[in-house]
């Protein structure tokens, strides 16, 4: 029996040790980082993330222009809700046991509780300010990305990248990340 488990044991080693030959992948030292590195002209190695692509949304130019687009709210209606509440009754079992085999008695009576049904009911209708366009923050860049072809693009900031533009002087280099295309 000892003979049966040491050849199943072993031959199971074998099998380990030929899947990890075959698996590929890593490197001459078995250990794979989920970084590739490659070899530049210069003979140093630089390591490019293979795993992880970073996507770089910054863009950067000379300030040109901003604008700041004040929200646009409208007045509306809608229907008004109000609880209600009426107290309500229900009829709740009860039961008793005393003794045991034959002689075994249940009891059963009933009695009458009260709750609180609330529910929301519509009452007339009330007025609130819908908001129609949201509040937009721009800047105007022009050479978007060292292009001097590219001129006269706007781009949706934050409230804060847009008071750093505002405050900066005209044709000043400015480097942000939007949050949308044009205004």
């Amino acid at each position: 029996m000892f003979g049966k488990r040491l050849v199943v044991s072993g031959v199971i080693a074998i099998l380990i040790g030929a899947l990890g030959a075959c698996s590929g992948g890593g490197d001459e030292s078995g250990f794979d980082d989920g970084v590739t590195y490659e070899q530049d002209d210069t003979g140093t190695g630089t390591d490019t993330a293979t795993s992880t692509p970073t996507q770089d949304d910054t863009v950067h130019g000379l300030k040109d222009d901003v604008r700041h687009i004040a929200a646009k709210t409208a007045r509306a209606t809608r229907p008004h809700l109000v609880r209600k509440c009426t107290t309500a009754t229900r009829r709740v079992r009860h039961t008793s046991s005393s003794g045991s085999g034959s002689k075994r008695k249940t009891r059963t009576w009933y009695t009458t509780e009260r709750y609180r049904s609330c529910t929301k009911v519509r009452s007339g209708t009330e007025t609130y300010r819908r908001t129609v366009r949201a509040e937009q923050w721009c800047v105007e860049l022009d050479d978007v990305n060292g292009d001097p072809k590219t001129d006269d693009v706007w781009y949706q900031v934050g409230r804060t990248v847009y008071d750093d533009a505002r405050a900066a002087d005209d044709h000043a280099r400015l480097e942000f990340v939007p949050t949308h295309e044009g205004c």
